[in-house]
């Protein structure tokens, strides 16, 4: 297996609640040319400067989650302003994530979303859609910039191997398959318990590198962004790149279930052009 290559990067800011993910990385010359096929998007819970914010709500900001208990009518509002920074003919696959490991293969764009916790798509002008507050959004895109997909990965997608499954959906070979890890919970901020480390030390031993114990309650500290990066690995993919904010200790950015559990979603997209 190649070495794999594991690299931080950065969004650049379109405004204050949405940012354009540098994607995929051209690590190789030859590919530059493929780079402007694919667009991939990160929000925050930052409200967009044209839109009123709520500060009554605890959904407060740019809230994209219908299923949270926000008012429907101001999240359409702002899905439809993400809309607008995606290109003209552009329509978003959103999912109902279960924290499964069911991956849905995209052809044509619905408006209800599909119960999923991954998608695949090879049709241009398909965004595929993953919303967070805490768990980890993947995004994969081939170097030749005609595949995508985006993953769900919470702990319990990523012990379940969502992304092994996400894989055997796609045609590209996983060499030739650029991995991103975005915003999530981070390793010093998520307490599990025993038996999610024992889910993943079922897959290998070293899996221990992702978990750190703590002191006399027998609980741990989990690294999704490593247990994330060893499952690609293994599967083959060398090339991931990293954006290793933790949503947890920075909720003035971003959505955080496990210190509000009351609260809104980001959403992650990638985009065929």
């Amino acid at each position: 297996m190649a070495k794999t290559s594991i690299k931080p990067t950065h969004s650049t800011k379109t405004n204050s609640a949405i940012e354009l993910v540098q994607w995929p990385a051209p690590l190789a010359e030859a590919n530059k040319k493929h780079a402007d096929k694919v667009l991939a998007v990160q929000t925050t819970r930052l409200t967009p400067d044209k839109l009123l914010e709520n500060k009554s709500s605890a959904y407060q900001g740019f809230n994209l989650g219908l299923h949270v208990g926000d008012c429907a009518k101001q999240v359409e509002h702002n899905r439809q302003y993400l809309h607008n920074f995606l290109p003209p003919n552009a329509k978003i696959q959103w999912l109902e994530q279960v924290h499964g490991n069911e991956v849905a293969e995209i052809t044509q764009v619905f408006k209800q979303a599909i119960i999923a916790d991954a998608a695949v798509t090879r049709k241009k002008n398909t965004c595929l859609a993953i919303m967070t507050a805490d768990c980890l959004p993947i995004l994969l895109a081939s170097k030749a910039g005609d595949e995508i997909a985006a993953i769900h990965g919470g702990w319990r997608p990523l012990a379940a191997n969502i992304i092994a499954n996400t894989l055997d959906k796609m045609k590209t070979p996983a060499a030739d398959l650029y991995a991103w890890l975005g915003p999530c919970i981070s390793k010093n901020a998520f307490e599990v318990g025993d038996e999610v480390k024992a889910s993943f030390m079922q897959q290998g031993e070293h899996f221990n590198s992702a978990f750190v114990a703590k002191k006399n309650n027998g609980k741990y500290w989990a690294d999704l962004h490593r247990i994330a990066a060893l499952q690609l690995a293994s599967l083959g993919i060398n090339y991931i790149n990293t954006l290793p904010e933790c949503t947890y200790a920075n909720t003035g950015k971003y959505y955080s279930y496990r210190k509000n559990t009351i609260t809104g979603r980001m959403a992650t997209l990638i985009c065929l052009l």
